[in-house]
């Protein structure tokens, strides 16, 4: 569903990504792992075709994202770590624009509507301005307008800052629903309670390279010791990378 090659980024001198080959396979949720600055939202940024790569090919179901940018896009949704919404517009009238986009017709996009409304707890304020709402209930309709249209693929960045537990809940419930039906999710995040929770596969990534890919258990195993948690794993990946740089 995903797959990158020989991808780099370069912003000036500093190489934010270099030369990353991945491929995520359908109906998996891939966790992103990494610190400030290891090259995760640039990568996300690539793969959603924000940015463009310095060098290398990303392919989103066989579909060349450079080459054919706008059909590779048709089957992706994107959640950014910072919900955008058009201020002057209630949340219902965002969501409907988006579904418009992908040409969705009304009877669909009401029914839709009303199932993800109530899984988000949103009926009583979606009809309110969107200059009003918090952080998390912009989170909330980003997260619907990225679903409403059964996308193939869901691209996040941190998936749930400003979400209150109910909330952080139901993402997780959805994201595994709609990966066992056969969507991909590739998922950057900094919580790794959330990764070894809900991952598939997991991929570390620091300064640009990425150090290690694989599921939460063979990896607590792999590395010559037991480890107990995913956060044991991760610290010793990132240490052995700052040694070696």
């Amino acid at each position: 569903m995903i797959e990158l090659k020989n991808l780099s980024k370069s912003f000036g001198k500093v190489k934010a990504v270099n030369n990353l080959n991945l491929i995520i396979p359908k109906g998996e949720l891939f966790t992103f792992l990494g610190p400030n600055g290891a090259g995760k939202t640039t990568t996300v940024k690539m793969i959603t075709g924000l940015i463009l790569p310095t060098e290398g090919e990303i392919f989103i179901k066989g579909i060349n994202l450079l080459k054919e940018p706008e059909r590779a896009k048709s089957v992706i949704a994107y959640i950014p770590d910072e919900p955008f919404l058009y201020p002057e517009l209630t949340g219902r009238e965002f969501i409907f624009f988006v579904c418009r986009l992908y040409e969705l017709d009304k009877k669909t996009i009401e029914e839709r509507m009303e199932y993800l409304f109530g899984e988000f707890g949103i009926k009583k304020w979606i009809d309110f301005p969107s200059s009003e709402y918090s952080h998390g209930m912009r989170q909330k309709v980003v997260f619907i307008q990225a679903l409403i249209h059964n996308p193939d693929i869901i691209v996040i960045d941190e998936p749930m800052v400003g979400l209150d537990p109910v909330s952080s809940r139901t993402v997780k419930k959805i994201l595994r629903e709609r990966v066992d039906s056969g969507v991909s999710v590739f998922m950057s995040t900094h919580s790794l309670s959330l990764a070894e929770e809900i991952s598939d596969r997991v991929g570390v990534i620091d300064n640009g390279v990425l150090i290690e890919t694989g599921k939460v258990p063979e990896l607590k195993k792999s590395l010559g010791k037991d480890y107990s948690t995913l956060e044991e794993v991760y610290f010793k990946l990132t240490e052995e990378e700052k040694s070696v740089v």
